[in-house]
């Protein structure tokens, strides 16, 4: 009997301590002192696609931006030198400046490559000529893609612009022969 008692209060001890405190799934959490009660948010991956952004050097000695996502051509300054930058790096890519023939412009070009962008420097012997358009075409050296630094395909890239001014007309073919015979 003795046993019975003991077993007994301890079993009321115990159902009488989980009423008081209540179910442990349920209880009230302290608040959080000055912070966000929410899901905590991720940490900054970087860009999530390659951004691409095309400058020029113009006359004045300043940089101007050239507006890669129109649709009519934007109209650029006479300069001779073109800078390429993107927000993450780039693998398999080549860099090509084209006149209105599709033909690529020569020209002393300079790179620095990181993780996190590129920077492509393009520097042209002349000025470009004004009144013509000119295209910058980023694209895969080889195969069918090229991919930024954490190895997804990106879409090739044609920026079209256009030089401020008048086209020069073409200089007359020089006379020809000197003087006239008489007979």
């Amino acid at each position: 009997m003795r046993l019975f008692r003991r077993t007994g209060l301890a079993a009321l001890c115990g159902l009488t301590a989980a009423l008081l405190t209540g179910c442990p799934d349920k209880t009230a959490q302290a608040p959080v002192d000055g912070g966000v009660t929410g899901p905590t948010a991720a940490p900054d991956s970087g860009p999530e696609a390659v951004v691409f952004t095309l400058q020029y050097l113009s006359p004045d000695g300043g940089s101007a931006l050239i507006p890669l996502a129109l649709e009519e051509k934007p109209l650029v300054e006479p300069t001779s030198d073109l800078e390429l930058r993107s927000t993450l790096g780039l693998k398999n890519y080549r860099v090509r400046l084209m006149d209105e023939a599709d033909r690529a412009m020569v020209s002393d070009d300079s790179v620095s490559e990181a993780d996190d962008g590129l920077v492509y420097r393009i520097h042209l012997p002349q000025p470009l000529k004004t009144g013509y358009a000119y295209t910058l075409v980023v694209d895969s050296q080889t195969g069918s893609s090229f991919q930024d630094s954490r190895g997804r395909d990106v879409e090739d890239l044609r920026a079209s612009f256009q030089i401020i001014g008048d086209k020069e007309k073409p200089k007359p073919p020089p006379a020809k022969g000197g003087k006239k015979r008489s007979r």
